[in-house]
């Protein structure tokens, strides 16, 4: 029995290492910008992967790094929820209400195109020092992307599953639940993975707001230590985190569409 062997088979052989090549041009460039064996200045080497690696081994295995990640994953997931929480609800009213929408388009994209970081003062000066000003900056970070894609997945809503709600005369409530919701879950999610992106990136300088934990905080202690070895080593997982945040929540997104293309097949 002989195997076949086509071009699609070639090329999609051809496809899986591709990321690992680019990961490993990174690396390589990386070595040969910061790497001792080019550069005599003591502060470029301590940015060479050698000594980033070295501390990063240090980091993980003496569980130092560890404590800050458990709060900076806290409070992005207490930051999350409260979008959630704020984003989900108000993005279905607008849906449904062609007014309430047309009354606060302009004012919610107004707000969206303001940076969540430029609260900072305002967020300290109301809040105080601590994780209450860090809780705000993240929900506001979050909260616009769920409450856009809650929104446009109102409005994608097939209008023949609605009208054969109302031909079996559901309510309001039973339309919204068993309809308009299971419906918009693509969308939420959606909202979800760019949520994860924008709240990940406000983090760190949230967390420079006179906090004693978290990934922004270690990275000013680094600064102020000079130990930009582990500076290097903290950007690195910050990174990874965030990639795996947003893999996971692309892979939910991924499931949930097969299974509601499988569901409509079936």
């Amino acid at each position: 029995m002989t195997s076949t062997f086509t071009p699609s088979t070639a090329a999609f052989r051809l496809k899986l290492p591709l990321p690992l090549f680019g990961l490993a041009g990174g690396i390589v460039l990386w070595w040969l910008f910061t790497t001792p064996l080019w550069h005599s200045d003591p502060i470029v080497a301590d940015f060479s992967p050698e000594r980033t690696i070295a501390a990063l081994v240090q980091l993980v295995s003496t569980g130092t790094i560890i404590p800050h990640i458990q709060t900076s994953l806290r409070r992005v997931l207490i930051g999350l929820v409260a979008a959630i929480v704020i984003g989900v609800p108000l993005g279905l009213l607008v849906g449904l209400s062609r007014r309430l929408e047309q009354s606060t388009s302009a004012l919610f994209q107004f707000i969206r195109m303001i940076s969540p970081l430029s609260w900072m003062p305002i967020a300290v000066m109301a809040l105080g020092i601590g994780d209450l000003p860090v809780y705000f900056l993240l929900t506001v970070a979050a909260v616009f992307p769920i409450l856009l894609n809650t929104t446009a997945g109102v409005h994608a809503v097939d209008h023949r599953w609605l009208l054969l709600a109302r031909s079996l005369c559901a309510t309001q409530w039973e339309t919204t639940w068993r309809v308009i919701i299971p419906a918009i879950t693509a969308h939420v999610l959606t909202g979800l993975r760019l949520a994860i992106g924008i709240i990940w990136l406000v983090l760190v300088p949230a967390e420079m707001l006179g906090v004693s934990a978290g990934l922004g905080y270690y990275i000013l202690d680094t600064r102020d230590r000079l130990a930009y070895s582990e500076l290097m080593a903290v950007i690195l997982i910050i990174g990874a985190i965030g990639y795996g945040l947003d893999s996971s929540l692309r892979f939910a997104h991924q499931q949930w569409t097969h299974h509601g293309q499988s569901q409509t097949y079936s």
